[in-house]
């Protein structure tokens, strides 16, 4: 009976300090939704981002993905951003989708403009980039470097 009682508590505590560990990666990981204000902006590829994806400026994190929905009309990946309330951005400023390396994930950057007019909350940003496929570039670059796959005919 005693044995049973010596196992039970082992397993309490290897449960509460996996509950710390989780607990502490969750709060240094920085998943979190940043408080501040909306803008939205439209792509026409997003490959790769999710909800809760990094908005980076400068190589700092200022930002979150909110939600992604379609624009029915224009066939178009709507984002709703999150942004850190003390980032002020000018209005002629762009968002592109990057990637962190090869297989690394995909996140949003930020390139201010050097405009005096800044975006204000519900905003749209105007200026998109969408997502680069690396495998169809790869591809292009293969099939335009070869010989097209004809034989050279001598005559």
């Amino acid at each position: 009976m005693s044995g049973n009682l010596v196992e039970t508590l082992i397993g309490a505590m290897v449960l509460v300090v996996a509950g710390f560990f989780l607990y502490f990666a969750y709060d240094k990981a920085d998943i979190g939704a940043v408080e501040g204000y909306t803008l939205t902006a439209k792509f026409d590829k997003v490959d790769g981002v999710k909800v809760g994806s990094d908005i980076m400026l400068a190589g700092i994190k200022v930002g979150t993905v909110m939600e992604q929905t379609l624009d029915a009309v224009e066939y178009l990946a709507v984002l709703k951003l999150s942004l850190s309330s003390d980032i002020k951005l000018p209005d002629d400023s762009a968002v592109k989708v990057a990637s962190d390396g090869l297989l690394g994930g995909k996140y949003l950057s930020i390139d201010p403009g050097g405009s005096e007019a800044y975006l204000e909350a519900g905003d749209e940003i105007r200026f998109t980039q969408g997502a680069v496929d690396l495998t169809e570039l790869i591809g292009k670059a293969i099939y335009s470097s070869g010989s097209g796959g004809g034989a050279n005919k001598a005559e």
